[in-house]
């Protein structure tokens, strides 16, 4: 049988861009990363034939649970079908070329691997350009494409290919930079917009035991109502196992269209009258609202009698909208007279790394610097505000715990390092990488982890995490659990949570000490 073959021609070279479009101008300076504006992809086969590809900035942080913070969504297409074609990728239009390298694989004649095969050509080079670890794990990364693309040859289905596709970036030796399908990037993409069809949890792998654990329950969920809560570990959906599979591709399972109905098995360490902590309820999936900002005013009385309002802003994801409701609902409550705040980012996973940025702005001014991103050469660049103005300079404490992660450790460093916030809870979960998500030609998507992060004061939060200025005790370091709607009293539950207390006692004492200077 005869073996299709095409060559790979990859000229490379770094160039900096100064776009900054995607900012909230005036109020960051995001350096531009040693990237090219434009990429290139062109084919020859008997006619010579180029598309150019724009590249569209848009910040992306983990969903973990996920984002230099560039997050960089193109589309393209190209071809490999034929018998002595080459495809050329440019990092940019330029008369000098630093590197060129050519690699030659052969071309599955089954469409569907054919398809793969141009989508890990085009995720290759994505990570050529700009994986953080510019060894790749210590490996020849151009003879890997080589090998896997052989591998791909023999391949029947666009599975087994991903699959295959999935291998090899396991090889980099970093778990967030992945490829998903085109289905499972339009529900991330859902859920970073703050809507999505499922059964309202937000779920994680426990690093140590690699379960999967349920961070937080929507109030008004189908889960919710189904009396799934914190710290529950997920077994089963739909009689699956779970062994083995992370958090995004566990969400996916349970996400499906509004009406049809997911079994879920989970065990507790909550004590059933069955005895053995394992449930399994049959969930009917909705439309779930995720409003990422919850509010509430507490009113406190300190022990010389003297009152005082306290503002507690629960944020539990940082989707787009994060930033724009938490700015109403503070400017609400700077209205009602509110003279301190709570921050609780307890079991907040993260997400968009831009909204993270967005919320230190409601609360710092000035030129701060928020955060500091560490690029594949090992340069540092810090991001910076410019300008800015807060919202209200009313004393902070921020909430944190081992559920709180990424673009939440961003936020919580941001503020204690400019010494705006004092963290009160338990030491963060240690997520200090930024990936980029690019969706590819087929509409799969691949995320890369581009660079390393610091807090602004240069203490490393990967695999380390946050140390709070003060910590909890065991008992309280779950986040506090609404009651059902129709039966709670807000302000009662958060007060029997000693987490709220002991930030009560040190705004209190904040609050005197300003009284008497």
């Amino acid at each position: 049988m005869e073996t299709l073959c095409a060559k790979l021609e990859l000229p490379l070279r770094s160039f900096s861009t100064t776009s900054c479009s995607y900012c909230r101008p005036p109020k960051l300076r995001i350096p531009s990363p040693n990237r090219c504006s434009r990429l290139k992809l062109a084919i020859r086969q008997e006619k010579r034939s180029t598309e150019e590809i724009p590249w569209s900035p848009a910040l992306e942080g983990d969903a973990s649970g996920g984002k230099l913070i560039r997050s960089i969504i193109s589309r393209s297409f190209f071809g490999l079908a034929a018998a002595t074609g080459a495809a050329v990728l440019l990092s940019c239009s330029s008369p000098a070329i630093a590197e060129s390298v050519t690699v030659a694989f052969p071309v599955s004649r089954v469409r569907e691997v054919n398809t793969v095969q141009r989508t890990l050509v085009e995720a290759w080079g994505l990570i050529r350009e700009s994986f953080v670890d510019p060894t790749f794990n210590h490996q020849d990364w151009d003879m890997k494409l080589q090998q896997t693309m052989v591998e791909l040859f023999s391949l029947k289905s666009a599975d087994a290919a991903y699959s295959k596709v999935s291998g090899m970036l396991a090889t980099l030796g970093d778990p967030f930079t992945r490829i998903i399908s085109p289905k499972e990037y339009q529900s991330f993409r859902i859920g970073s917009d703050g809507n999505l069809q499922g059964v309202g949890l937000f779920i994680n792998v426990e690093p140590s035991s690699g379960h999967l654990i349920v961070l937080s329950c929507l109030d008004g969920s189908p889960a919710f109502r189904a009396g799934i809560q914190e710290g529950d570990e997920l077994i089963e959906i739909d009689g699956e196992t779970l062994m083995g599979l992370d958090g995004a591709a566990a969400a996916q399972k349970l996400r499906g269209r509004v009406g049809t109905t997911v079994t879920v098995k989970f065990h507790s360490g909550r004590e059933y009258e069955a005895g053995s902590g394992i449930r399994e309820v049959k969930l009917s999936r909705d439309v779930i609202k995720i409003s990422p900002v919850t509010t509430t005013i507490l009113f406190h009385v300190s022990p010389d009698g003297r009152e005082s309002k306290i503002g507690y802003v629960r944020l539990s994801a940082f989707s787009q909208t994060a930033a724009a409701e938490m700015e109403s609902s503070i400017q609400a409550m700077e209205d009602q007279g509110v003279q301190s705040y709570i921050l609780d980012l307890r079991n907040n996973p993260g997400g968009l790394v831009t909204a993270g940025l967005d919320v230190a702005q409601i609360w710092l001014d000035g030129d701060e610097t928020l955060v500091n991103t560490i690029d594949r050469d090992g340069n540092m660049l810090p991001i910076d505000m410019v300008n800015g103005h807060a919202l209200t300079h009313d004393p902070l404490v921020v909430l944190v715990n081992e559920g709180s992660a990424s673009a939440s450790e961003i936020l919580a460093g941001a503020l204690r390092d400019n010494g705006r916030a004092l963290l009160v809870g338990n030491k963060t979960f240690g997520k200090g990488k930024i990936q980029s998500v690019t969706e590819l030609h087929d509409g799969s998507a691949l995320f890369i982890t581009v660079a390393k992060y610091l807090s602004p004061s240069l203490h490393d939060i990967d695999q380390v995490g946050i140390t709070p200025d003060i910590q909890c005790t065991p008992d309280v370091l779950t986040a506090p659990r609404p009651l059902p709607a129709g039966d709670r009293t807000t302000a009662d539950t958060l007060e029997s949570d000693s987490c709220i207390l002991i930030a009560e006692h040190e705004l209190e004492m904040e609050q005197s000490e300003g009284s008497a200077s």
